[in-house]
């Protein structure tokens, strides 16, 4: 459901046209109406400033959802969603925009935290990617039919917030929900026979990686910049974030001064999180080395298990002989392979760089399921292009390895493709881990529609008379 969710934010929120004003809300709220609810609705009036177009299609706490909403919504996701929605009604599509609402609503009823400055940089990459779209800023708000910039950021930012919350309060829902190898076993059990589902093929991905030595000259050249950048800072009192915004070579943070909002579940590599949390509101860190490079990072504020953080990255230049090296390191670890002098998992585990696989005998895990095996249907598509002339067992020659968050090159590396499994239908031993998968999100999605029902009992929920005649799957008319 999560994700169902998620993609309606992306595909259609974003074209939300919150235009309120005191006749249509009037339609819509009655005497029964709670007080801090039409205080709240003439709160969002007074600061929209918004002209009456339209009728309010739902109210749902504190949150008004429109009939432009509405119709928007759907013309855009049918537009954009392909054939998965083409069938979508309109009703369906209220009833999944109420959903949101109602975990928007109780995730600011308990208090779940959003920063302003993770919903800032999640708007300014939106807006980036709509301009990079259209060509200019210019066309952008036409498009839109917006007068400026700063007021399209400002709905945009609470478009963005209310999405947020709710997929907090679907995480805090979520967050204790587990399922037992019974379970599974009980609900494939319950499939019918002639309604098992089909997997596609998939093949099973190793890989050696070697990572050219930086020279210590090198490495000395890139600590030091950001040790003078730091010096900078703290005793000339100068710009951390425009020293990120001219410097940093992490292209995702960049433009934002190198800002990120981050917790502890944050997919962030041990050696950042591990510095980040060790230093107190205001403090920068001496350089540090992930794998992405060599960094410096300042917090800026501290929440609870939350953090506001700038930093920049710089990363050290690896000369054209390091490269080769590793090349022909690659090349003749492929010949002893090759001739039987030692097998991939060996070889893997004496001399891959990548300390996530070696272990493994250089064997890929699905970042989806964490499994072995990759349908090759969906696939990451430049991995897909490394590995789809290889046959089984054969082992490719060094490919060229680059950070996709900076196009920096790693190095190089070695791939083998595994057991090749094709398409069938879905067996239980083979396919355990996919069957977990499935069991789990529906164990997931059960909860998540129990709490719903919960919730709609104790939250003011109000709906135009056009709109309740829809047959909602969720009891908001509390029939």
């Amino acid at each position: 459901m999560r994700r169902i969710n998620y993609a309606i934010g992306i595909l259609s929120l974003l074209f939300f046209q919150t235009i309120i004003a005191q006749e249509e809300v009037t339609e819509i709220t009655s005497e029964d109406t709670p007080g801090l609810v039409k205080q709240q609705i003439k709160d969002t009036i007074k600061t929209s400033k918004r002209i009456k177009i339209d009728g309010v299609a739902a109210v749902v706490g504190s949150y008004v959802i429109l009939e432009s909403d509405v119709d928007k919504t759907l013309i855009d996701i049918k537009t954009q969603g392909g054939d998965a929605y083409k069938n979508l009604s309109r009703c369906e599509l209220l009833n999944q925009l109420m959903k949101d609402k109602l975990f928007s609503h109780h995730a600011i009823q308990d208090s779940v935290q959003v920063s302003d400055t993770e919903i800032t940089n999640i708007v300014s990459s939106k807006v980036d990617y709509l301009v990079s779209q259209l060509g200019t800023m210019e066309k952008l708000l036409s498009y839109y039919g917006k007068n400026d910039e700063a007021s399209f950021r400002q709905e945009l930012f609470q478009i963005e917030k209310g999405r947020a919350l709710a997929e907090r309060m679907q995480d805090k829902v979520l967050s204790e929900v587990e399922i037992t190898p019974e379970e599974v076993r009980q609900w494939f059990n319950k499939i019918p026979k002639d309604q098992l589902p089909v997997f596609g093929a998939e093949l099973e991905i190793s890989q050696i990686v070697k990572t050219p030595k930086v020279s210590e000259e090198e490495t000395e050249r890139i600590v030091n910049r950001l040790k003078e950048m730091k010096r900078d800072v703290e005793e000339n009192g100068a710009s951390f974030s425009f020293k990120a915004i001219l410097n940093s070579k992490d292209e995702a943070s960049r433009k934002d001064g190198g800002a990120y909002s981050i917790n502890k579940k944050s997919p962030l590599v041990k050696e950042f999180k591990d510095v980040a949390y060790s230093l107190e509101e205001g403090e920068i860190s001496d350089p540090f080395e992930t794998t992405y490079g060599w960094h410096i990072l300042m917090v800026e504020k501290i929440r609870g298990q939350e953090l506001d953080i700038r930093h920049i990255l710089l990363i050290p230049k690896v000369s054209d002989d390091a490269m080769e090296e590793a090349k022909n390191e690659l090349n003749t670890i492929r010949k002893r392979i090759e001739e039987g002098e030692l097998t991939f998992e060996e070889a893997a585990l004496n001399f891959s760089d990548q300390k996530e696989t070696k272990f493994e005998g250089g064997k890929l895990r699905n970042p989806v399921n964490f499994d072995t095996r990759f349908e090759l249907t969906k696939m990451d598509p430049k991995l897909y292009n490394q590995v789809r002339d290889l046959k089984e067992n054969e082992i490719s020659l060094p490919v060229l390895e680059t950070n996709d968050r900076t196009d920096e090159v790693l190095g190089y590396k070695i791939l083998k493709v595994g057991k090749r499994y094709d398409e069938h239908v879905v067996n239980f031993s083979q396919d355990y881990l996919k069957i977990q998968e499935l069991a789990l999100r529906d164990k997931q999605q059960k909860t998540l529609e129990k709490w719903t029902q919960s919730k709609i009992k104790e939250t003011y929920i109000s709906l135009s008379t056009d709109n309740k005649g829809c047959n909602f799957s969720s009891n908001w008319l509390k029939k």
